[in-house]
């Protein structure tokens, strides 16, 4: 059946910005609370686990922004799917620069000098000053930022690289492995390499806390992606209702002849 050349590129837009909306959303936002590090155990109700390891004492302690890093990555593999590389490249880059730009406005806003009534109505009982914790948290600080960008570009540009050369390897088969594996791979350095410039570096900790929160981090992230695979052949089946069969494979053909 012949399909209106107008039509497929108007579907594969639209396809293309809705999938660009999920992964900017969650990686922006990720970024933003990403500063916040709770302890899991507590937040479960549970005393922290204080293990003694090789490298130190151990607790499930993790960044808030790794909560939905999961929705990230496999939009990413969704996008490496139908639209290569290039796609994934190219929403990365743009991306890293709208979050550069979110932290910018942010960093603007905590130099505002706040209005007094704002001040008084939220003092409560203990003169707390809102302003001195609007600024505390959203400041997040060079170290921080630096992190955040430079593992993104670096995990995201790695993900789409192993992606699609265990697609070449697997002969376009078994979407589970490529989307599993690329993730794997990234994230280990997406995990580590945040939390080493940003704390590390710039900030304060130690070497003992990097490798625990890191791992931590990983591990979250590792078994986020094997639980979530089926959402990936949803994703794939709701993708290929849309765009209708013909055209979906198109898509992931010339998607998989990119070099």
């Amino acid at each position: 059946m012949h399909i209106e050349t107008s039509t497929l590129d108007s579907k594969r837009t639209k396809l293309y910005i809705f999938l660009f909306g999920i992964f900017l959303t969650n990686a922006i936002v990720a970024e933003i609370v990403g500063a916040k590090i709770f302890s899991v155990e507590k937040t479960l109700g549970f005393e922290p686990l204080h293990l003694n390891t090789f490298f130190g004492i151990w607790d499930l302690n993790q960044t808030a922004g790794a909560l939905n890093w999961p929705f990230v990555f496999i939009t990413s593999d969704i996008i490496n799917e139908y639209f290569g590389k290039k796609g994934v490249k190219r929403i990365s880059y743009l991306t890293a620069g709208f979050i550069a730009y979110s932290f910018l406005i942010i960093y603007g806003a905590t130099l505002l000098v706040p209005a007094d009534f704002w001040l008084d109505v939220n003092k409560g009982d203990h003169n707390f000053n809102i302003n001195e914790a609007f600024a505390k948290i959203f400041r997040q600080g060079l170290g921080i930022i630096t992190g955040s960008l430079s593992a993104f570009l670096i995990s995201q540009i790695l993900d789409a690289y192993v992606f699609h050369s265990i697609r070449k390897v697997t002969k376009g088969e078994k979407i589970w492995l490529r989307a599993t594996g690329s993730t794997l791979v990234s994230q280990l350095i997406d995990s580590f390499v945040v939390i080493g410039i940003a704390f590390v570096v710039f900030g304060n900790w130690t070497i003992d806390q990097w490798i625990s929160t890191s791992l931590n981090n990983y591990l979250y992230k590792f078994f986020s992606a094997i639980v979530m695979t089926p959402l990936i052949y949803l994703a794939h089946n709701l993708i290929d209702g849309y765009l209708g069969k013909e055209l979906s494979d198109q898509l992931i053909s010339e998607a998989g002849q990119q070099e």
